[in-house]
């Protein structure tokens, strides 16, 4: 792969390209730094004139496709607006979690604070609908499935913040750093959590999409595996939670 990025390839043909996209990366140009590589512009040298259908946020990890032909990227933005396609993160949250499902239907009005988050907003918000469900787990830590039904900027990380849960490594919706309690504390409320983990970025993954091929109208669905720091993050978790319990 060109660039100083390294981008996986999880599938290619003449009309999708589909990604793991790194943290840290964004999808289209920087606003305030053009110069800053970006998904396109390393994948165009290698692969031509690409489309883009979606966009994961810079911080956020997993799956991206991007369209090879103005037909396929008609199609697929087709199917994104009819919500045709299905779209699975994983979140390691921390905070109070005291159900195993929920959905989540605050209404969504992006730029809303002077931090420029997108803000619940019951009278000019949009419609936000995400569906979650605890994975496992880990003390005050919870790793957490997201569904959108909708595509709101922001949309998980809102609707999280307003159950009072911040994802891990997420600056932007936190109250506190991360709401990471001491282990005292942990101890005082009979559980064993660690200190701040390791640096990860932000664990929020995009783990799978499900789309309808634009040519052969075979419905895919796409998994990427974690990025490294998120799968030793969980490990070290687990370690220190098991060993808690023990």
């Amino acid at each position: 792969m060109s660039g100083s990025v390294d981008i996986e390839v999880l599938f290619c043909d003449t009309a999708l390209l589909v990604v793991n996209k790194p943290a840290g990366l964004s999808t289209l140009p920087d606003g305030y730094n053009p110069s800053l590589p970006h998904v396109k512009s390393l994948l165009e040298s290698n692969y031509g004139r690409l489309w883009t259908v979606h966009r994961l946020d810079k911080e956020t990890s997993g799956v991206l496709v991007l369209a090879r032909t103005a037909d396929a990227h008609r199609s697929l933005n087709t199917q994104f607006e009819l919500h045709q396609t299905v779209k699975v993160y994983h979140a390691l949250v921390i905070g109070p979690v005291d159900w195993q499902e929920k959905t989540v239907d605050f209404p969504l009005r992006p730029d809303g604070d002077r931090r420029h988050r997108t803000v619940v907003d019951p009278l000019a918000g949009k419609p936000a609908i995400t569906r979650l469900k605890v994975m496992e787990r880990l003390g005050h830590y919870c790793l957490v499935e997201a569904i959108p039904e909708t595509g709101r900027t922001h949309q998980i990380r809102a609707n999280l913040f307003a159950l009072g849960l911040s994802i891990v490594g997420d600056k932007l919706y936190t109250r506190r750093v991360n709401h990471k309690p001491s282990v005292e504390e942990s101890r005082n409320h009979g559980e064993v959590v660690p200190a701040p983990p390791i640096s990860t970025g932000m664990a929020l993954h995009a783990w799978s999409l499900e789309i309808n091929h634009p040519l052969t109208k075979e419905r895919m669905k796409f998994t990427a595996p974690y990025p490294p720091a998120l799968s030793e993050l969980l490990q070290q978790l687990r370690r220190i939670f098991l060993e808690g319990k023990g």
